[in-house]
């Protein structure tokens, strides 16, 4: 059966995991891009119309599919905490020899890079974050229309394609952006879905922490983002040292995917103005 998804590369990790990943670039600056916890997710599905196009622009870019996710393995024994991803994406980036990046993170791969850049700052130059979870505690997420509707749907195996397409809906602000090739790539992902993918998730609050970043960030929000509140975008802007923010009308959580010209073109100016 032909993957759902462009099967580029795999690495083996210590743990015994191993990971997916696209390539694009051969470029000596590097960009890592993480994406979002949602069923069906991978690197690929969240970045396809990014990161192609920041390696034609001068930059690597390594797309992974976190664990769990995507075609990387789907362990049933491990709790997928932050700090589960974050030690992940460290083995992996040893094993590809990256010592220095830009990450890249939508969601709850906004959260890993954040934690990330927290316990390594040595190796991160830039953050550009998405909607990034993990500045609000557990609670408020929860009263979200699109994470009570993912959670749920989940749990009670609702995500045929119907189900797929309804909960992608509430990503966006305009549903043109659920296409039937969105939908060919996630459903069969979701169906190799553990249930502990969502169920052991846990990514605790880090505003407090916020000030210790001290990379350039780069931050966009969709005002009509229905999984994590627009109101984020004010704690990275009163945290964090050097951040610039883009709030953008008519858009939902996947601002790399409703705008993707205008993303793409900033990411693209803020690496160039901010070099090292």
């Amino acid at each position: 059966m032909p993957s759902p998804i462009p099967e580029n590369r795999y690495v083996d990790l210590p743990d015994g995991l191993r990971i997916h990943y696209n390539q694009a670039g051969n470029a000596s600056r590097t960009i890592v891009f993480l994406h979002g916890s949602g069923p069906g997710a991978s690197g690929h599905s969240n970045f396809k119309f990014n990161y192609n196009w920041l390696a034609h622009h001068g930059w690597r870019c390594i797309v992974p599919d976190l664990p769990g996710y995507g075609l990387s393995s789907k362990p049933v024994d491990k709790e997928y905490a932050l700090d589960f991803f974050v030690d992940t994406l460290r083995e992996f980036l040893l094993e590809l020899d990256v010592t220095h990046c830009i990450l890249i993170g939508n969601s709850l791969g906004g959260a890993i890079a954040m934690k990330y850049t927290l316990d390594h700052p040595e190796q991160v130059t830039h953050l550009v974050l998405m909607g990034p979870g993990g500045i609000e505690e557990r609670e408020t997420y929860f009263r979200m229309e699109g994470i009570q509707r993912m959670v749920t749907d989940f749990a009670d195996g609702a995500l045929d394609r119907e189900g797929m397409r309804r909960l992608l809906q509430l990503l966006v602000h305009d549903p043109k952006h659920v296409t039937d090739d969105l939908l060919d790539e996630r459903v069969p992902i979701v169906e190799m879905q553990p249930k502990e993918v969502l169920s052991t998730m846990r990514v605790p609050n880090l505003t407090e922490r916020l000030g210790e970043i001290k990379v350039p960030v780069l931050g966009f929000w969709g005002v009509n983002d229905r999984f994590c509140p627009a109101t984020g975008a004010a704690k990275l802007l009163e945290r964090c040292p050097d951040v610039e923010f883009t709030l953008v009308n008519r858009c939902g959580h996947w601002v790399m995917v409703e705008h993707q010209d205008m993303f793409n073109h900033t990411v693209l100016d803020f690496l160039r103005r901010r070099a090292q």
